[in-house]
């Protein structure tokens, strides 16, 4: 139960509550009751979601929320429909309202071949997140690999996320990474200002961190995040 949790994290140690596998906002009393008692004892609540949710109920959430990861699917309502069963407007909205609550967001798109790889889908996708003020925010593209319903489809080449990378930096996105890739260079943080790697990973590890008070070390630049 929700008090059991919290106090299981504190004995524990734990910094924060992460809420994923599977869909929180599916048992969104549940995710909402444990993140406000998470809060009152001082503990960081993590969102991960396809964030299908109205704006009431998520405002609400927001409240007890320090950082989300947005699942955004694709930037089309057919591709959403015959993929989810659902449609890409709710998911955009979340986007918005996560911001406007000054939740930290981060986005991943999930680049699955002969559905999500198309390169003007993807630069649609950048474009609008530029022009909605979410350019600061981390961009994530994860590889694909074939699993249940979609076991016949390839992985995705990494070249395709390569491209779409590159797509997203075009277009004025600062902070793009590549996913399920290990290994590969884009899993860095790259100072938008100077170029230069500032906080580099291998897998979970940190290998070096060149940010300090939220500013690059190298050439000062503002690197958005949350660094206390």
């Amino acid at each position: 139960m929700p008090d059991q949790l919290v106090k299981e994290a504190i004995k524990s140690t734990c910094k924060s509550i992460a809420y994923t596998y599977s869909e929180p906002l599916a048992w969104y009393e549940y995710t909402f009751e444990s993140a406000k008692l998470a809060k009152a004892q001082d503990l960081k609540n993590v969102l991960v979601t396809g964030g299908y949710i109205t704006e009431e109920p998520l405002r609400e959430l927001a409240k007890y929320i320090d950082a989300a990861n947005v699942d955004l699917k694709a930037f089309s309502e057919q591709t959403y429909m015959k993929l989810t069963g659902g449609t890409l407007e709710p998911v955009l909205k979340t986007l918005q309202v996560l911001k406007e609550e000054n939740v930290w967001l981060e986005i991943t798109n999930l680049v699955v071949p002969s559905w999500t790889d198309n390169f003007a889908m993807i630069k649609e996708m950048c474009q609008w997140l530029y022009k909605n003020d979410l350019s600061e925010y981390p961009l994530h593209f994860s590889r694909f690999h074939p699993l249940y319903k979609l076991a016949h489809l390839p992985m995705t080449p990494v070249s395709t996320l390569e491209n779409a990378r590159k797509i997203a930096i075009d277009e004025g996105i600062k902070y793009v990474y590549i996913g399920n890739v290990p290994g590969h260079t884009a899993q860095n943080t790259y100072c938008p200002g100077c170029s230069k790697i500032i906080l580099e990973r291998r897998g979970y590890t940190i290998l070096g961190n060149h940010i300090t008070d939220g500013k690059c070390d190298f050439c000062k630049e503002k690197i958005s995040g949350i660094w206390k």
